[in-house]
């Protein structure tokens, strides 16, 4: 507190905590908050850079990966951490110009669909990662859905976890229109018309297990007896 001048004032030069408790709360920050942080000064730039900051980092964001990290990456985990960020953020670039191409007409076949997650499951994106990626506004609600089954059947995220993220990202009232055609049942010696379904759902809907046979549609795509799936775009006001 200054004297006389009823205002308090940071001193983000250095740090009164020992140095391994300040090095244990960094670690609890986002990437991009560290990275900010360590731009203070030189006390925190090298506090932000530190091995075992990155590495708590990485192991949050990418559970499954954690033996990527072996010995200590030679160029430092700072570097490590951000090429594989930029390597992932090229990867699922690629899946996502692929779905756009594939929905150009608003709509998109689910043998499309399940590929693009077929894809993503191959990069082992984290939670993280669908978060940066996927769960934009801005995208496609196509792509919003992807990353939305992405985590339910691939990561096994707890729906409440979901539903939070999908909230934060302001996507959880997009929705899409699936529609699928079932071969027709046989009854007493003739096989019926075939049966064409539709439901119009939010991903709050899909998130919150409040629609699980179009959820189950999605996952299991054109097979058995459903002949067709098809996903088209939902203009929201």
């Amino acid at each position: 507190m200054e004297k006389g001048g009823g205002s308090s004032r940071f001193d983000l030069g250095s740090s009164s905590l020992p140095c391994d408790l300040s090095l244990d709360i960094v670690s609890l920050l986002e990437a991009s908050d560290v990275c900010s942080l360590g731009s203070c000064s030189r006390f925190w730039q090298g506090l932000c850079a530190s091995d075992s900051v990155w590495i708590a980092l990485y192991k949050r964001r990418w559970p499954s990966a954690v033996s990527d990290l072996g010995a200590l990456p030679s160029q430092g985990c700072k570097t490590f951490y951000i090429n594989k960020h930029k390597k992932l953020a090229s990867a699922v670039s690629d899946v996502i110009k692929s779905v756009l191409e594939w929905s150009k007409s608003g709509s998109m076949e689910v043998g499309y669909y399940l590929k693009a997650i077929s894809d993503l499951g191959s990069m082992e994106l984290g939670f993280k990662d669908v978060q940066l990626f996927l769960f934009r506004r801005e995208h496609n609600v196509l792509l919003n859905l992807i990353g939305l089954h992405y985590c339910i059947f691939s990561l096994d995220i707890p729906p409440v976890d979901v539903m939070e993220v999908l909230e934060s990202c302001q996507v959880s009232e997009q929705q899409v229109c699936v529609s699928w055609f079932m071969l027709g049942r046989w009854f007493y010696g003739f096989r019926l018309p075939d049966e064409h379904r539709s439901r119009i759902v939010s991903l709050t809907e899909l998130a919150m297990g409040k629609e699980g046979e179009v959820l189950g549609v999605l996952n299991r795509g054109a097979i058995h007896e459903v002949l067709r799936v098809q996903i088209t775009t939902v203009a929201t006001s």
